[in-house]
């Protein structure tokens, strides 16, 4: 049972601490430098207060993590309130103003007074390098669409026919703006000799990409100002977009080499439709271990898959998304489901049973995607792959 509560405001160069005893009062108030030495320092006053002590932050990621280490290395027991938590409970306590020594005294007082908060586990190597993987990949694909849509606006001023005919999104058109992007010089080279240009690129359909830049070549005969320019960020754009498709792949090899190596990756990969990717992602959002939640309904509340109910007066039965879930794991699940449509029959049996009951789409999918959060609860707590339900058949 804990005697005190160090209640830590994290900050990006600096925290603030509080440490508070079981009756409320303060016995430690320090604002202290994100570095360890002044960490460690930290740690043993703490300490020198009490050796029974619950540390409880508000971030467990980024800045946080310098402290987060250590308070594991000195084996100390530590407990998150997410930032909505602190906001909301802030509210209740005296005054109005805002201050880290203010906020840091609400984490020790909300982790002395609640009983529901889990202990902050750390992360496997394994699972802290998928998330770090996979939040790279996250980024990258935020920037590949935002270059696409430069992209798409550079080309729009000169050339709107060809930004209308071409999809973008295909290696193909974009391997194309890299060498031509005017109407007059794909006139001059014809669809014969840029179908070669793109052949020898191995593009797929490079005849049937060649002959679309050409026919949008001759409905456009006027050569608009500033297109010399605008022709050459074409294809700087371009470029771009294909030198983060090339880190893209590169990051999605080194997923999937650092997934295999995970030890539950084989029975988490067995469910259908979660692939090297979402199963990469699932392992960085949990651990890939079942401990830390203990029940299947809590992996679920994890995911946002548990609505929660907004009742009040005569207003009953009315269930909302709950506000604090882990939005990449509800990716992750949501995404395997969707897939799991071209490869489980037992998948499919369960949505068109959910359709049959008078559920909508989103409410069938939203029933499946918890059903196999259950399904993968077991799975990993079992170890066991997934194994599909035999059929069965009715004698004659």
């Amino acid at each position: 049972m804990p005697q005190i509560w160090a209640g830590v405001d994290i900050g990006k160069e600096h925290h603030h601490c509080v440490v508070i005893d079981a009756h409320g009062e303060r016995r430690l108030s320090r604002r202290v430098l994100n570095d360890e030495p002044a960490l460690l320092e930290l740690i043993g006053d703490v300490l020198a207060l009490s050796e029974e002590t619950l540390w409880a932050v508000d971030i467990n990621y980024g800045g946080a993590a310098l402290l987060i280490g250590l308070l594991l290395s000195h084996g100390q027991p530590m407990v998150y309130l997410t930032g909505l938590a602190v906001h909301q409970a802030s509210a209740a306590y005296r005054g109005q103003g805002k201050t880290d020594e203010k906020d840091a005294f609400v984490i020790a007082d909300q982790a002395r007074m609640r009983r529901d908060l889990g202990l902050l586990r750390p992360g496997d190597e394994k699972a802290v390098d998928l998330r770090i993987l996979t939040t790279r990949r996250t980024d990258l694909v935020g920037d590949r669409t935002r270059q696409i849509n430069r992209l798409r606006a550079q080309l729009l001023e000169i050339f709107p026919a060809l930004e209308r005919t071409l999809d973008l999104s295909n290696k193909g058109p974009v391997i194309l703006l890299t060498g031509y992007q005017s109407p007059a010089s794909i006139r001059r080279s014809g669809a014969r000799r840029i179908g070669t240009w793109l052949k020898n690129r191995k593009v797929k359909n490079a005849d049937a990409v060649a002959q679309a830049a050409v026919d949008a070549a001759h409905s456009q005969h006027t050569e608009l100002p500033g297109e010399r320019l605008a022709a050459t960020m074409v294809a700087r754009l371009a470029k771009g977009v294909m030198a983060l498709d090339a880190e893209i792949a590169e990051l999605d090899s080194l997923i999937e080499a650092r997934l295999h190596e995970h030890p539950r990756a084989e029975v988490i990969r067995s469910l259908p439709g979660m692939g090297a990717l979402l199963g990469a992602e699932f392992i960085a959002a949990t651990g890939g271990d079942m401990e830390a939640f203990g029940t299947a309904d809590r992996l679920a509340a994890f995911a946002g898959l548990s609505p929660v109910p907004r009742d009040s007066g005569r207003v009953n039965g009315n269930m909302r998304l709950p506000r604090g879930y882990h939005r990449g794991l509800l990716r992750a699940f949501s995404l395997s489901s969707m897939a799991s449509f071209r490869s489980c029959p037992a998948s499919r049996t369960y949505y068109w049973r959910k359709r049959n009951e008078g559920k909508g789409h989103k409410q069938a999918l939203l029933a499946l995607t918890r059903r196999r959060a259950n399904v993968l609860w077991a799975m990993i707590r079992d170890g066991a792959c997934y194994q599909p339900s035999p059929s069965v058949t009715t004698a004659t």
